[in-house]
């Protein structure tokens, strides 16, 4: 066995905090492994950092009645596979062997519903916020051991997949950093972020 190989186990990675939720299902018949790696940002309430909301969130726990905006996500049941916290602790919710509900309505390179071929990760942010240097390293980190265990072959945000409804991770989101921190090949990433200004 690699080493890269015993980080995982059953599709947990050994690095992040294990946080089950609920909130996932069967990756299609196909048995194909996920391709695609979508980079999300979430706060809530929105702006707020390091409480344990997301967390409630993806488990099905969060107090509808704790802060006003939760009534507008009232009944909400999604997932990401993994969440980077603004301290850099890594907490994962899915297998990455299982189809988590991050995406929604998604469409990239011609094939609908990402959900069924994608990693989720979440970063926790805000849209157009920058975020933190730590968060781009253990991004990078989690992304080559993601790139070892599956055959992933680009990176792009949830505004990419989902155009017409989403804006994260959002322009203050370095994809730069992140290719150069991963030293992957342009086509790797959504044309034209890494010659964004």
């Amino acid at each position: 066995m690699t080493a890269a190989a015993s980080a995982w186990s059953g599709g947990w990675w050994a690095a992040a905090r294990r946080i089950d939720s609920p909130n996932f299902g069967p990756r299609p018949a196909d048995g194909a492994p996920p391709t695609l790696a979508i980079v999300h940002s979430i706060s809530l309430p929105p702006g707020q950092y390091g409480g344990d909301e997301i967390e409630r969130l993806f488990t099905n726990r969060l107090d509808w009645s704790a802060h006003p905006y939760f009534e507008q996500i009232r009944g909400a049941t999604v997932s990401a596979h993994f969440l980077i916290r603004r301290d850099g602790e890594l907490l994962q919710f899915v297998s990455v062997d299982d189809r988590a509900w991050h995406a929604g309505r998604s469409s990239w390179g011609g094939r609908d519903e990402c959900n069924d071929y994608s990693v989720g990760i979440e970063l926790e942010g805000l849209e157009d916020h920058p975020f933190e240097p730590v968060q781009y390293e253990v991004l990078a980190t989690l992304l080559r051991e993601l790139a070892m265990r599956c055959p992933i072959a680009q990176v792009v945000g949830h505004e990419h997949v989902a155009p017409s409804r989403k804006r994260d991770p959002g322009s203050a989101f370095d994809w730069r950093l992140l290719a150069t921190s991963l030293g992957w090949p342009d086509r790797c990433f959504p044309a034209g972020v890494l010659n964004a200004a």
